[in-house]
């Protein structure tokens, strides 16, 4: 299985000083920082775009942004994110006609590529094709738009269906995560963990996120017996 990796939801911190922020996320501990980018469209609420990410590119070296494009249209943004400093451009199913070509379009670029469902939406919806074909899938565990949102745990079969036919890939889990939600969504072969309140909201996020980071490993571990 692919290695255990925290990636916080920016979504979560104080914008006001949202460079320092992430580097806060990152001296704690964190490899990615997950950036929710909504365009009030595809989801009813606005956050931030590529002159944002520029910014926080820009002020704290060495950042790996996992950009979360809960956007219509997301086509048109891959040339801008990439400028911006996108590290992983991760579109929803639900908004695109032809995933694989938007594969393409963002590994042009210069991105990896991620490709996130919601939560009605059902896994099987990701072809063997696009599901090798991508970097990281997303299985949302709230339904997209706000944070804070309490997690769904009937999701989770889902991240077990594809850690089946998928057992090399990243498999991210977004919405409601955190220290008493991480042991469902690692057992179920997540490796990738979103969690946005949980960290930024703590007194000791560094611990939080060498938590979760353990919990996965643990998962790892007892799977690796398993099989």
């Amino acid at each position: 299985m692919p290695r255990a990796i925290i990636s916080p939801s920016v979504l979560a911190s104080d914008f006001g000083k949202l460079s320092s922020e992430c580097q806060r996320m990152m001296d704690g501990g964190a490899e990615w920082l997950h950036m929710d980018v909504m365009d009030g469209h595809f989801v009813p609420n606005i956050t931030m775009g590529p002159p944002i990410l520029q910014c926080v590119h820009k002020g704290v070296p060495g950042i790996f942004m996992d950009c979360h494009m809960m956007v219509s249209d997301p086509e048109k943004w891959v040339d801008d994110v990439a400028k911006a400093g996108g590290g992983l451009y991760c579109f929803h199913y639900e908004a695109t006609k032809d995933p694989l070509a938007l594969v393409k379009q963002i590994r042009s670029a210069g991105m990896k590529a991620g490709i996130a469902i919601s939560p009605d939406t059902p896994s099987n919806v990701i072809t063997d094709e696009i599901g090798n074909a991508v970097d990281m899938i997303l299985v949302m565990t709230v339904h997209p738009g706000r944070g804070g949102q309490k997690f769904i745990e009937g999701c989770v079969p889902k991240v077990s269906e594809l850690r089946a036919r998928f057992p090399q890939q990243n498999i991210e889990v977004d919405g409601g995560v955190g220290p008493k939600t991480v042991d469902v969504c690692a057992n179920a072969g997540s490796n990738v963990i979103v969690a946005g309140t949980a960290i930024f909201g703590a007194e000791d996020p560094e611990g939080v996120i060498q938590q979760l980071k353990a919990s996965v490993e643990t998962a790892q571990a007892k799977i690796s017996r398993q099989n």
